[in-house]
């Protein structure tokens, strides 16, 4: 928004009570109802231009007279005279009017910053200063905001989201006051509101607290049973856990519930928000995960209306599915309105783009969708359960009391969905697809909303915004035949407006030609010609260089979902500083979108157009051999990153990348582990991709590569997904040691969901083909997983049996010149020693860690060393030593928490419970149980029934030998 024009008088526009423009502090007449509309709709969008077509929907909603345009005129006409003292304020900007004022002359706006300013404050520790900001944005109210606007919809919703945002900082204003010990003022003032809005449970939780704190503990109670009776009464709904939570903690009178925040007055940033009536937040994140706000947005007043109206819906969540054809502008829609309606979420807003219609076929997970919503909520990766059902689980449960919205774009279908829906009241959903989901409107009461085209007059809207005045001016028919050709779809009308921009020298005739000779691209054929975009998207490669014409064309090739610049070096065979400038050249031309920085992707109906001009102006040869430099990147990278990891036990030699590839060579165990997240699911794509391509080697060698970073994360999922396409790529091959590797992993991936059986199928599958190919380092990996899988299952002889034969390999295996291979000698004899612990041979299980360890400590392999001092850690608490135990627990939780093994690190807590319990430090045992069950949770992990025990358990017997 521009600052107020130079010279002349200080104009006021007050939205917040009986509308009014002031100059120079005096009211001025501005005429009759509708007039005084028209100039608060643009007071409402100041700074951006009204067109003349919504303001004569806004003020006639749908029924306007044949003359409304004409009146509309007269009545900016009147206005500009009321406002002759502040020239240059209503400006004429087609397709309408814009009011150019500063931010500061709108009431509203001055309210929001202060509102925006007093939560940063109250979520830094600063109460005083959240008080005095909070306040003062309250004081700009004398009334109901723009009430006398109720029959015109755009200033009745806007009437509402402020009704909602003054209440939401009447609350964050009580926080304050309860940080700074102002119970008495909180419980005066909320007492009057909660009459007022009896379904605010922020409100009445905050009512309860500010009474209890104020001696009137029984009056608190009352409050609860009166905030229970009402939504009982008002919708047959129990109150949240949250409230339920704060009525428990007065019940048994919660120290926690009486504390004031100590740096309430301070100025330091660290502090958390110091008053929250349910569960904390997972490390007191708020997530804002809201793409870009919609640039130029038109239309769809009753859309965003009904979207309005899901906000102070009590009960369950709402759910809003909004469902059209593809580039209709479900996206645009949703995250315009969640921008809007963001203030009414002080909890967060979430966002995934479940890529239900990709181009190609791969839709994301609602396992994946889960895990990064959890980990946006604060919880760390390497903790997040790997049963789908457990992270539904967690997911709710962090959402459980709070106000979050959940914008979930692109969905396939209804089941891809469920998992991802919040179960508590208070949090909002917004589903968009191609798809109407009707069984999701059935069974979860969804609300639906159906997009359709824009109209004429909004499509030409959109183009004359992007293209300036001028520009459309000069040629309305011109603009008329795109306008129609473009067919009311948003995203065509976008693209063909960023062509036309960057060609001002030609004629808009040039292009309603191009539109009109040229084809429709298949994939959003909606049986007439003017839904392709096929012709569209053309005319944004037109404006390429060669290469980067290339490129585009190349990354249609892409397994997907999105790419680095060295994945795009490798495809083109450049160099990565050149591949660099293309694809900053393609995101310029709105081809792809750069949406974290360093990574790329594609609108689905992009990605099939350029791998439709692949297939038509690429050479079969060409086609593949770009096909495997990808993927030979991939492997490469993927193969370097993993020797990061640590040290194998296999080593796998790919064949030579091809000429032009540009492997990530990772320096660290950092950066390998960053590189590996980064770029995971691209690799279970790739695995794919190098099948179907007939690329059967790289197939299974991408799916081994890739085992030691899933393994680490729990991503047994995607460790039987790879490893399913691996052992078709070496079956098709006839190659037997790809399929031993793929039978190996998919053993792993039973064990990792707990099918025991199955494991054992597949790993013994595996180890007879190792052996009939000779290949000791695949044996000894066989025979560590069967020892596992039989240790496990309690049967800790034939485990030994089995690692003493992994150790007999994995010293047969080992380069005695690379010294590779060594790294599966110390873990097999760590793998010894642990077993022979299990059997009661303590001294053998000594000797064989502490040579583990050494050799781990030359080969530096932290990760290694962590699971060998958790060895010696149960060894020492077996012999009796158990301060030698709790010494070597600590280091091995040490390096655990560094390499991210959760799990391994919840082993580890438990064990060192059990030590300090043996020694008689209950308060450290009990301190480090509770740690572990809390990690164990968090994963769903079974073992969790056992650390419960431990806490139930008072007798030492029952504890101290238990694992």
């Amino acid at each position: 928004m521009a600052s107020r024009p130079a010279g002349t008088d200080r104009l006021e526009f007050r939205l917040l009570g009986p509308f009014e423009a002031a100059a120079d502090g005096h009211v001025v007449y501005l005429g009759g109802p509708r007039v005084r509309g028209v100039l608060a709709r643009l007071v409402v969008d100041a700074g951006r231009t009204v067109s003349l077509t919504a303001l004569v929907d806004d003020l006639w909603d749908g029924r306007a007279p044949l003359d409304a345009a004409r009146t509309v005129r007269t009545y900016v006409s009147r206005l500009r005279k009321a406002l002759t003292q502040t020239p240059d304020v209503l400006l004429t900007r087609p397709p309408g009017y814009l009011l150019h004022v500063d931010c500061d002359a709108v009431d509203s706006l001055r309210f929001e910053r202060l509102a925006q300013a007093g939560r940063r404050s109250l979520a830094g520790g600063r109460a005083q200063l959240a008080f005095e900001e909070l306040t003062e944005a309250l004081q700009l109210w004398r009334g109901a905001a723009l009430a006398e606007f109720e029959d015109m919809p755009v200033l009745r919703g806007e009437a509402a989201r402020l009704e909602r945002l003054r209440l939401t900082v009447l609350e964050d204003r009580n926080d304050a006051a309860l940080a700074l010990g102002l119970e008495s003022r909180v419980a005066a003032d909320v007492e009057d509101l909660v009459r007022a809005h009896p379904l605010r449970e922020r409100m009445w939780g905050q009512l309860m607290t500010a009474l209890y704190r104020s001696g009137r503990q029984a009056e608190a109670l009352a409050a609860f049973r009166d905030a229970r009776a009402a939504m009982i009464a008002e919708h047959g709904v129990e109150p949240s856990p949250a409230l339920v939570d704060v009525h428990l903690r007065i019940l048994r009178q919660d120290p926690e519930l009486t504390a004031v925040a100590a740096s309430a007055g301070g100025s330091d940033g660290d502090q958390t928000s110091p008053s929250q009536t349910g569960p904390s937040a997972v490390a007191g994140q708020v997530p804002a995960q809201l793409p870009l706000d919609v640039r130029d947005f038109v239309g769809r007043d009753a859309e965003l209306a009904a979207l309005d109206s899901l906000l102070d819906r009590p009960g369950p969540p709402a759910i809003s599915v909004v469902s059209g054809t593809a580039g209709v502008g479900k996206t645009s829609l949703a995250v315009h309105w969640a921008h809007r309606a963001a203030d009414a979420f002080p909890d967060g807003q979430l966002y995934v783009n479940l890529r239900g219609f990709d181009a190609g076929g791969v839709v994301t997970d609602p396992s994946e969708a889960l895990r990064g919503f959890l980990d946006a909520l604060g919880v760390p990766p390497a903790t997040i359960p790997s049963a789908l059902a457990a992270q539904a689980a967690l997911y709710r449960s962090l959402l459980a009391g709070k106000r979050v919205l959940i914008l979930l774009d692109n969905a396939h279908d209804a089941d891809q969905v469920r998992p991802l829906l919040p179960a508590a009241p208070g949090c909002l959903v917004i589903v968009t697809s191609r798809d109407p989901l009707t069984s999701l409107v059935a069974a979860e009461g969804a609300d639906p909303l159906a997009l359709g085209l824009l109209g004429t007059s909004r499509a030409r809207d959109l183009l004359v915004r992007r293209l300036g005045s001028d520009r459309a001016d000069s040629d309305p028919v011109a603009l008329e035949r795109i306008t129609a050709r473009c067919a009311g779809l948003p995203l065509a009308l976008a693209i063909a407006a960023a062509r036309m921009a960057v060609r001002p020298d030609f004629p808009l005739a040039v292009f309603a030609d191009e539109l009109a000779e040229t084809g429709s691209l298949d994939v959003l054929h909606g049986g007439d010609a003017g839904t392709d975009l096929r012709s569209l998207f053309s005319w944004s490669c037109r404006t390429l260089s060669t290469d980067a014409a290339r490129m585009f064309r190349l990354l249609g090739l892409h397994p997907g979902p999105d790419l680095d610049a060295r994945a795009a070096a490798s495809l083109a065979a450049v160099s990565v500083g050149r591949a660099r400038r293309l694809v900053a050249e393609l995101s310029r031309a709105n081809l792809i979108t750069e949406h974290v920085p360093g990574r790329y992707t594609f609108h689905d109906l992009l990605r099939a157009y350029a791998s439709e001009l692949a297939d038509e102006e690429e050479a079969e040869a060409a086609k593949r051999q770009a096909v495997r430099r990808v993927l030979d990147y991939y492997l490469h990278s993927a193969h370097a990153a993993e020797a990061q990891l640590g040290p194998r036990m296999v080593v796998l030699t790919p064949e030579a990348a091809s000429a032009g590839v540009a492997v990530n060579d990772p320096g660290s165990h950092r950066e390998a582990s960053s590189w590996f997240t980064a770029e995971h699911r691209v690799l279970v794509r790739a695995v794919s991709q190098a099948h179907d391509a007939g690329f059967d080697r790289h197939a299974w060698q991408l799916a081994h590569v890739c085992t030691a970073f899933l393994h680490r994360r729990n991503l047994w999922r995607d460790v039987a997904r790879v490893h399913r396409v691996a052992q078709a790529a070496a079956e098709r091959s006839g190659d037997v040691a790809g399929r031993a590797h793929a039978l190996r992993g998919l053993g792993l991936a039973d064990r990792g969901r707990g099918d025991l059986a199955g494991a054992q199928r597949s790993i013994g599958a595996a180890l007879r083909l190792f052996e009939r190919v000779g290949d000791p380092a695949g044996q000894a990996l066989s025979y560590q997983s069967l020892a596992w899988i039989a240790g496990a299952a309690g049967r800790d002889r034939e485990a030994l049996e089995h690692s003493e034969q992994a150790l007999r390999l994995c010293r047969e295996a080992a380069d005695e010149e690379t010294g590779e291979g060594t790294g599966g000698e110390a873990v097999a004899l760590n793998d010894l020693g642990w077993y022979h612990a299990r059997l009661g041979e303590y001294g053998r299980a000594l000797e064989c860690c502490q040579l583990a360890l050494g050799l781990l400590q030359l080969a530096e392999d932290e990760y290694g060393q962590a699971h060998t001092w958790d060895s010696l850690g149960y060894i020492h608490r077996h012999l009796g030593d158990h301060l030698n135990a709790v010494a070597c627990y600590r280091r091995a939780l040490r390096l655990f928490r560094q390499s991210g093994d959760y799990y391994s690190e919840a082993t580890g807590l438990t064990y060192l419970g059990d030590a300090h319990h043996a020694v008689g430090d209950f308060a450290a045992a009990d301190a480090a149980w509770r740690q572990a069950l809390r990690t164990l949770d968090r994963l769903g992990h079974p073992d969790a029934a056992n650390v419960r025990n431990r806490l139930r358990s008072g007798e030492v017997e029952a504890v101290a030998y238990s694992a």
